[in-house]
């Protein structure tokens, strides 16, 4: 038969279990209201990020002009549809890569009879349900200041920026192209409708 002392013992061993086990119970209720509310936050989450990135342009037939056995190798060119599904007019206002350290949107025109190639200031309209091709001897996108040799069979990537915020990737594969004068842009350009 238990002792008082005994009986006594066992129940403050039970209290002791009890609140060790309501104490952990708080901490760890405690712990997990804390994490939510550390994720809440102001900042916009990755599909509100692309929300806003999306657009209405799609890019087709890319390549890039390979440098590897060209006489000048410090600049390539890098040609591609660019199609405005939208409802709005949009410009191409901007070109990246990590293979160059510049790139500028260049279009061709007549100077003292003669086809020279200049950039475009103020970007390349497309306009709405319309593409434009940027092609050789055309409107394209210009690499200079190149950072590596690019062999075909390579593959650039690029990012192309636009009026409306948005920008579109690339990736373009690159093609060998040569011309007779050294240098690949002749006259004409070319717009196309839908």
């Amino acid at each position: 038969m238990k002792t008082f002392i005994q009986i006594a013992h066992s129940t403050r061993k039970s209290t002791a279990r009890r609140l060790s086990a309501i104490a952990l119970g708080l901490t760890l209720a405690t712990t997990v209201a804390a994490c939510g509310e550390e994720e809440k936050d102001d900042t916009p989450n990755a599909s509100a990020t692309q929300t806003t990135n999306q657009s209405s342009v799609e890019v087709s037939d890319a390549w890039v002009r390979a440098t590897a056995g060209a006489k000048d190798t410090t600049m390539s060119a890098a040609f591609m549809v660019i199609d405005n599904t939208g409802d709005t007019d949009v410009t191409l206002t901007g070109a990246r890569t990590e293979v160059a350290g510049r790139a500028e949107i260049h279009e061709m025109v007549m100077v003292d009879g003669k086809s020279v190639m200049q950039q475009v200031e103020d970007g390349l309209q497309v306009r709405a349900g319309s593409a434009q091709l940027l092609q050789s001897g055309g409107n394209h996108v210009m690499l200079m200041d190149m950072q590596t040799e690019l062999a075909p069979g390579d593959e650039v990537a690029l990012t192309l920026e636009f009026s409306d915020g948005s920008t579109v990737a690339v990736d373009a594969p690159v093609k060998a192209f040569t011309e007779e004068e050294g240098h690949y842009h002749a006259p004409g350009t070319a717009e196309h409708s839908h």
